[in-house]
């Protein structure tokens, strides 16, 4: 495998503690709209975009003018009631400190952009960053590859140098179809089973930088 020299970061439920968070602001403004899905149903999507998710949760188009209401007021609730409160996972600061070595560090989230400015600030590691990439500048979220190619796009580089880190199936498919290769984490509330399409799997951030010398990142940085 070429040197890697930049990492694509997904953000939630890799970095920050926030899957539980998105699934009940999503079923919060379904219940709104009088549709009542199962939690674990609706958990199970997050880390798709709303285009994605609304489908399979629902049956619903999400540009319909009932998918259009209910990823608006999803969005406010996140915001106002959930986003707030989130914290990182433990020692992301230093993980992506000691990810600095390996080179060029950029996220790639299915979140909207203003919610990423936000999300980064609350986990202090916006300064680590050479770029960022949201749902907001793409015309498909994951798991379709457009955030990947987005962030290759500004790192400069070509797929073989990079190495997404992700917590779900959907980054590994986004990944996938572009050919980035993935190192997944359990975190975000998929198991080591689910991942099994990552070249390696670590517990959380934590796991990860205790391990870092043999991990991926080190062998091909």
């Amino acid at each position: 495998m070429p040197k890697t020299r930049g990492v694509i970061l997904d953000l939630d439920g890799t970095l920050i503690d926030s899957n539980d968070a998105h699934a009940r602001a999503w079923l919060e403004a379904m219940s709104e709209a009088q549709f009542d899905p199962p939690f674990a149903k609706v958990r199970r999507l997050i880390g798709m975009g709303g285009e994605f998710l609304l489908p399979a949760a629902l049956g619903i188009a999400a540009d319909s003018d009932i998918g259009r209401r209910i990823s608006g007021r999803r969005q406010e609730i996140f915001r106002q009631d959930y986003l707030p409160q989130l914290k990182p996972f433990p020692k992301v600061r230093e993980l992506l400190e000691k990810m600095q070595q390996v080179g060029q560090l950029v996220v790639a989230s299915a979140s909207q952009r203003e919610e990423l400015e936000q999300m980064l600030e609350l986990a202090g590691i916006a300064d680590l960053l050479q770029e960022t990439t949201s749902a907001s500048e793409v015309d498909d979220p994951k798991p379709e590859p457009d955030v990947v190619l987005a962030a290759l796009d500004k790192m400069a580089l070509g797929p073989e140098q990079v190495l997404l880190l992700g917590d779900t199936p959907y980054d590994i498919e986004a990944a996938g179809k572009v050919g980035v290769k993935v190192v997944a984490m359990e975190c975000g509330g998929w198991s080591a089973a689910e991942l099994a399409g990552a070249m390696a799997v670590y517990r959380d951030p934590a796991d990860l930088l205790a391990r870092f010398e043999l991990s991926p990142f080190a062998m091909y940085g």
